[in-house]
């Protein structure tokens, strides 16, 4: 299975239970921090959180 590599803004790998996708709150959903790609995201404007107290 090849899996997605986490970014520091993941709280879990994609598609694992109890987990959704939300837009990076450091880059607001761009994907970049001025001329960079945003670290938190990894530059696609994606984070995966826990949802529901998970």
């Amino acid at each position: 299975m090849n899996q997605e590599p986490l970014n520091p803004g993941d709280d879990a790998a994609p598609g694992t239970p109890g987990t959704g996708e939300d837009i990076c709150p450091v880059c607001g959903g761009t994907g970049t921090i001025g001329d960079a790609a945003c670290t938190n995201c990894g530059g696609s404007g994606k984070v995966i959180h826990g949802i529901g107290g998970a």
